[in-house]
């Protein structure tokens, strides 16, 4: 059975497929988020710091996303900050908390066995 993507605009569909894909790359991305950002505060990590090792390592954030988020888990008692003094600039750093190392622990353990299904599905007999 051979499916299609039907233009909505008229217009081109190559370009309609192309936004609808980054639409939905973009929501999975954003449910990755809080694992991604836990998963790398183990140690005292600054913002723009945390931007470059998660860019390192693939996973690209925008700082206008890093910051509230930051705040936000901080408020929610999932990190904890400390300011320092580095080369005459304050900098506020981030480390996860004993309660968002158990949650950290909690959504990694759900994202793994989601993962495990997911390769099943996607990989496994699509008949």
């Amino acid at each position: 059975m051979a499916h299609s993507i039907m233009c909505i605009t008229g217009g081109d569909c190559m370009k309609e497929m192309d936004t609808m894909v980054e639409g939905l790359v973009l929501e999975l991305r954003r449910g990755l988020l809080i694992l991604s950002v836990l998963s790398q505060l183990f140690e005292k990590e600054y913002g723009y710091s945390l931007i470059q090792k998660l860019h390192d390592k693939q996973f690209t954030i925008e700082a206008g996303t890093l910051y509230p988020l930051l705040r936000r888990l901080e408020k929610q008692g999932l990190l904890t900050s400390s300011w320092d003094l580095v080369d005459n600039r304050q900098r506020k750093y981030y480390q996860i908390s004993e309660q968002g190392e158990e949650l950290f622990e909690k959504l990694k353990k759900e994202y793994l066995s989601l993962n495990e299904t997911m390769i099943s599905l996607l990989v496994g007999d699509n008949s």
